[in-house]
């Protein structure tokens, strides 16, 4: 057994070598780890379990009853990143509507499942965390047309019973097991249970890593310079996602778990729901500004998370870990 916690300590640990790492082989060896996909299903719902089981129906009621960081979470996710990117993507690369319709496509998507994991990892606020998520996955069906409208001028139905479906399966049910579990054994199941699962989870990541960065393969192997272009925008665009979230939690004072939830709730993005609507309703083009955040999204996760663990030391270093005002 400690030799399968250090496994997932290691894993844990070197993220920001290891999430690269999986990139690059994806790209790689698309045909054979695309073979993940029929399993990627499964793999967040355990991801998703073993993160709830930190979690009480207490503090997710808690979370509920001031909703003061979420609705802020979600207004940046939802509201200014589209606006934002919409702005500069027009600025940068007008005369290619395709191109802009992706990356404003890309920032419309609701927050990713994966976020929780990730946040587990840094001893952030679950609650706070599959909350959002939740209400986020919820309200896509509405939010990413309202936005495509608004924005763009564009038309388009989102198959809702699909989403919601998806998020039952992947979130709802298994956080709302871990809870239940966490809370039916009075904390064993955090105490005991998660940290002997915990490094199948980290294994689960890096394999939903692995496979997610199958889809990026096909595009790689064609950039032309303005593609390029395109895609250091979106890796320089998904960075600020995340600084935004921290920056935003650090001015309200929110305790330093809430800081990990929010870097990671703005910073992170569904990619897999929009390649899904970009290959049904739009040009072949628009995909391209889609999937290539594949390639950036989970290194600049590990890249931040290894900014909030120094901002934890140094804070434990200080005695402030855990103090500081909320946003309630």
């Amino acid at each position: 057994m400690d030799a399968w916690k250090r496994l997932g300590g290691f894993i844990g640990s070197h993220m920001a070598f290891v999430s690269p790492a999986c990139v690059v082989l994806g790209v790689l060896f698309p045909g054979q780890l695309s073979q993940i996909k029929p399993a990627v299903t499964a793999l967040f719902a355990f991801m998703t379990f073993q993160s709830s089981l930190s979690n009480t129906f207490s503090n997710l009621a808690r979370t509920l009853r001031h909703p003061a960081p979420m609705v802020a979470t979600l207004a940046l996710s939802t509201v200014v990143m589209p606006c934002v990117a919409f702005a500069l993507a027009t600025a940068l690369f007008g005369s290619s509507p395709s191109l802009v319709c992706g990356i404003v496509l890309e920032y419309s998507v609701p927050v990713a499942v994966v976020s929780a994991m990730w946040v587990n990892m840094l001893g952030g606020d679950p609650s706070l965390t599959l909350a959002t998520v939740l209400v986020s996955t919820v309200a896509a069906p509405l939010t990413i047309p309202l936005t495509l409208h608004a924005l763009l001028g564009q038309t388009v139905e989102v198959d809702a019973a699909r989403m919601v479906g998806e998020m039952a399966v992947s979130i709802a049910l298994p956080a709302l097991a871990g809870t239940a579990l966490n809370d039916a054994t009075r904390g064993r199941a955090a105490r005991e249970l998660s940290p002997a699962i915990a490094p199948a989870a980290k294994i689960a990541l890096v394999l939903v890593i692995l496979c997610n960065s199958t889809g990026v393969a096909p595009y790689v192997r064609v950039l032309t310079p303005r593609l390029v272009a395109v895609a250091a925008f979106i890796c320089a665009f998904a960075a600020c996602g995340y600084a935004l979230g921290l920056a935003v939690a650090r001015a309200a004072r929110l305790p330093h778990e809430r800081q990990v939830s929010m870097t990671y709730l703005v910073g992170m993005r569904n990619i897999s729901a929009g390649a899904v609507i970009a290959g049904e309703y739009f040009p072949g083009e628009v995909m391209f500004p889609v999937v290539i955040g594949t390639l950036f999204q989970q290194v600049l996760a590990a890249g931040f998370g290894s900014l909030l663990r120094r901002l934890a030391r140094g804070r434990a270093a200080t005695g402030e870990l855990g103090r500081g005002g909320t946003a309630e």
